[in-house]
């Protein structure tokens, strides 16, 4: 039996936090001591340009002799965003009408025209 396969038997609490395009997991796992520590999992979805998609992940080990620290730095730069920018979302993504730009990799002389090529607007659907 793999390794990745005996930490997964080992898992003793989970949450998940869905955001938008990225899910974070929140598991507390067990060592072979048995003692326990925390793994937080962030995945993101990336969709290509044929529809295909695949996720990257990245993970963080948080074990129990820096748990107070890491709270209270976390709690710390938590306060300190909002404090200076509020809780409310300035990003241009979280605008409801935010339109993503796309760079053509090609000139306008190098895309061949096509007489049958129609013009959709998918809300038009």
């Amino acid at each position: 039996m793999r390794e990745n396969d005996m930490l997964e038997k080992e898992e003793i609490f989970s949450k998940v936090l869905r955001a938008g395009r990225r899910t974070y997991f929140f598991d507390v796992r067990a060592t072979k001591a048995n003692d326990y520590y925390i793994t937080i999992t962030e995945s993101k979805k990336f969709t290509e340009v044929d529809g295909s998609f695949h996720f990257k992940k990245h993970k963080i080990y948080l074990y129990k002799e820096d748990f107070a620290a890491f709270t209270e730095i976390l709690e710390e730069m938590t306060s300190y965003v909002l404090n200076h920018k509020g809780e409310e979302v300035i990003s241009e993504r979280h605008q409801k009408d935010f339109k993503k730009e796309y760079v053509l990799e090609k000139s306008e002389e190098e895309i061949p025209h096509s007489s049958s090529f129609t013009d959709i607007d998918f809300d038009d659907i």
